[in-house]
């Protein structure tokens, strides 16, 4: 994880059924130097696979698309909360989505975890706001 000082995102997850997206979600996570490694998931519920195995290092910041196959990104939120409990409230998750509903944007909002609804694209002055919001998630040191 970051420190106080550090203004990067740290380790990021990406989940996104579109390959476009996830390519130039990592365009601009790269071009900006803040995130610390990329983890790229194509269903949500192999994020949450991940997410679920101790073994694996914590993640900073998910970004989070809402349509997806196999699993929904709310669906995906309803069972990390369950599954994961505390551990996953306290993560940053955005909200990714062409979605202009403001009942999404609603139902995102019952979500601890969601910190903020972006519209796509995803553009590098988001991730300004996002550091941002990484930053105040973390414990102080």
């Amino acid at each position: 994880m970051n420190s106080k000082s550090d203004p990067g995102l740290g380790r990021v997850m990406l989940v996104d059924d579109e390959s476009f997206d996830q390519m130039m979600y990592k365009r601009i996570l790269g071009r900006s130097k803040m995130a610390q490694e990329i983890l790229s998931f194509t269903y949500a519920d192999e994020a949450l696979e991940y997410l679920s195995d101790p073994a694996n290092p914590p993640v900073d910041l998910i970004l989070l698309d809402i349509n997806m196959p196999r699993m929904s990104g709310f669906e995906f939120l309803e069972a990390a909360e369950l599954q994961l409990g505390p551990r996953f409230r306290a993560a940053v998750v955005i909200m990714l989505t062409t979605s202009l509903s403001v009942a999404d944007q609603a139902r995102a909002a019952q979500f601890n975890a969601v910190k903020a609804y972006f519209n796509k694209p995803l553009e590098p002055s988001d991730l300004e706001v996002a550091a941002k919001l990484v930053q105040g998630a973390m414990p102080a040191a």
